[in-house]
């Protein structure tokens, strides 16, 4: 009988290999921006109608993500300041090639295989990545403070080292059309460049705060507040037998404050006033401790 026993994986709690929910959904909306500020980019250099579209993001160690690539394509290291790792974005060759084509003026009919670029070619791919590269600054913002250059440009994916084996890796997918043509794309930065920034994109708030953080929300919230006789019992015969010119005697004497109340709730008297040409009133005791 086979066996069906499962082989265990290490896991390292200090690195976890997911990202937290909230961290996910600000790397998402910075994405998309991305993506919005490529796709115009790209019309405007490529002179063909263009649009990048955000399909995932994910955390991986960058081994992992190596090996998800096909063994023949575009990798264009990008060097972070301060960082000895490198960012990478991605792209088949052939897509890349059809790009080239449509900006020397050409009908971006590429059928070549996979292959080397040529220095032309290349200047043009960092041309393009150097545009890339601030969409991306524009659509992070403080997320990635680092200056961002186009370090160098390989084409393969086993042997352009950007990042240790097992270094993290935050990789977003992408799929580009321009014109017909439509390529997968990716974008890997290291995840500690980014992850120290999410926190203060995101700040944890302690539960012991809670109630504080309560109520200096709540303390600034306008009520309504109204300045009112105290409540004076009567018949009901007399209210209907009320007509114009009628007078209902409160029993409050004339020096005597008046109720300050909020929502029906009696909280401090005041005395009637004026400032400038408006009534006002002026505080004489105070009902309720704060």
């Amino acid at each position: 009988m086979p066996s069906t026993a499962k082989a265990a994986e290490v896991y390292d709690f200090r690195r976890p290999t997911t990202l937290a929910r909230e961290h996910s959904r600000v790397l998402e909306l910075a994405l998309e921006t991305f993506a919005r500020q490529w796709g115009t980019q790209l019309t405007a250099k490529v002179r063909v109608r263009s649009q990048v579209t955000f399909e995932y993001v994910l955390m991986h160690t960058y081994d992992e993500y190596a090996a998800s690539l096909p063994a023949t394509t575009a990798m264009v290291l990008l060097a972070v300041d301060g960082h000895e790792s490198k960012a990478v974005l991605q792209l088949p060759t052939t897509a890349a090639l059809s790009w080239f084509s449509h900006m020397l003026g050409g009908t971006g009919a590429h059928d070549e295989s996979e292959r080397k670029f040529t220095q032309i070619e290349q200047s043009l791919l960092r041309k393009l990545m150097a545009d890339a590269i601030d969409d991306l600054r524009y659509s992070f913002g403080p997320l990635l403070a680092n200056d961002i250059v186009v370090d160098s440009i390989h084409h393969n994916s086993q042997f352009a080292q950007a990042a240790a084996t097992s270094e993290l890796m935050i990789v977003a997918s992408f799929t580009v059309q321009v014109g017909e043509r439509a390529a997968k794309t990716t974008l890997a930065i290291p995840a500690d460049i980014l992850l120290g920034q999410l926190g203060a994109a995101n700040p944890v708030v302690a539960l012991v705060d809670a109630s504080e953080l309560l109520l200096a929300q709540v303390s600034h919230v306008p009520v309504e507040v109204s300045l009112q006789f105290p409540e004076k019992s009567i018949r009901p015969a007399d209210i209907l037998a009320l007509a114009v010119g009628d007078l209902i005697s409160l029993g409050h004497a004339s020096h005597k404050p008046l109720d300050i109340a909020v929502d029906g709730h009696s909280l401090a008297r005041a005395a009637v006033g004026a400032t400038g040409t408006r009534l006002a009133c002026v505080i004489t005791d105070i009902q309720e401790k704060n």
